[in-house]
């Protein structure tokens, strides 16, 4: 099977010959500086080209922001840009742009139907684009202070998503997408079920039947614990979730267990990386039961970090491979 085939089959539920070998997000800028130094030199072809030449499956991923390229920055991280709603109405102008790269799709579209590669898109969800307007701290305060306000501002985003999709998929259509939304840390959801009901979920059921209508595979990207949040996603539509953080204490065999048709991409600790060819090992050994059983995708539980020499993410890049066809044999 190429990396699309075993990827739709799997994230179907189907038995692929082999799992796709991938690392869904970006490598930290430290972790390529270490390997820049151990010889993987520059590579001009992006992440995509980069992904082969590291021995995975590849992958394109086309990140659609809301927030237009003039929209001014925060003064610091996680400072607002605006505070309510003459803030929101005054940088209106500066977001939901019309752009998109059009001839990097068209280029993703062209390698994928000669090698058979995977295509994703990512949207900046109902939680995560009020966060980049008002800041990490108010945008929790904006819940119960300016309800009226979020609102207007994930109807907005809303109607650009769909607006997008379409120019998107006047292009190519992509596998999958995600949902960018981070509203989870350590300890679970960073809000209530309410509030996540009341503030997304009606903008999930406008956009998620338009992705499922187009056979787009819909998952939420979460970082943090998002095991009991879950049950929300699937009641909005969503199919799966990465990247299941196991240092929040994420299990993929539970989640396996408590949501036998919920797809899961990720799961890997990044921190046994460093460990070498032993530690892991046992680490895809703790993962094999849950690749047997289906619907799950081995990878990175987030970024590879800084401390993993380039020789040992040959190796572990080797081992993946290695499960990811032992997973689909036999036992």
């Amino acid at each position: 099977m190429t990396p699309r085939e075993a990827f739709r089959a799997a994230a179907s539920f189907e038995r692929p010959d082999r799992l796709p070998a991938i690392e869904w997000a970006s490598w930290w800028d430290k972790t390529l500086e270490r390997w820049s130094g151990e010889g993987l030199g520059h590579d001009a072809g992006g992440d995509g080209a980069l992904h082969e030449r590291l021995g995975l499956d590849r992958h394109d991923q086309f990140w659609t922001s809301a927030l237009g390229p003039a929209c001014p920055k925060p003064a610091s991280h996680g400072a607002p840009r605006v505070r309510d709603s003459a803030g929101f109405r005054a940088l209106s102008s500066l977001l939901f742009p019309k752009e998109l790269p059009a001839g990097a799709i068209e280029e993703a579209a062209r390698i994928r139907e000669e090698r058979g590669s995977i295509m994703w898109m990512t949207f900046e969800g109902f939680f995560w684009f009020p966060r980049e307007l008002f800041g990490i701290e108010n945008h929790l305060l904006v819940f119960y202070d300016q309800p009226e306000l979020m609102l207007e501002m994930n109807d907005r985003l809303a109607d650009w998503q769909l607006e997008t999709l379409e120019r998107f998929c006047g292009i190519a259509v992509p596998d999958f997408m995600t949902f960018a939304e981070d509203l989870s840390y350590n300890l679970g959801p960073m809000i209530s079920r309410d509030c996540f009901e009341e503030f997304m979920t009606p903008f999930y059921r406008r956009v998620i039947p338009e992705l499922k209508k187009r056979g787009i595979k819909v998952i939420i990207d979460s970082d943090g614990d998002i095991s009991s949040a879950i049950p929300w996603f699937i009641a909005a539509g969503i199919e799966g979730a990465l990247p299941l953080e196991r240092q929040a204490g994420v299990d993929v065999a539970v989640l396996r267990a408590l949501f036998p048709r919920f797809f899961l991409i990720g799961g890997y600790d990044k921190l046994v990386m460093k460990g070498g060819d032993e530690a892991m090992r046992r680490e895809f050994e703790r993962l094999l039961p849950a690749m047997r059983a289906g619907g799950y995708i081995p990878s990175v539980d987030h970024q590879t970090p800084p401390d993993v020499t380039l020789a040992d993410y040959r190796r572990y890049v080797s081992l993946l491979r290695e499960y990811c066809l032992k997973a689909c044999q036999p036992s």
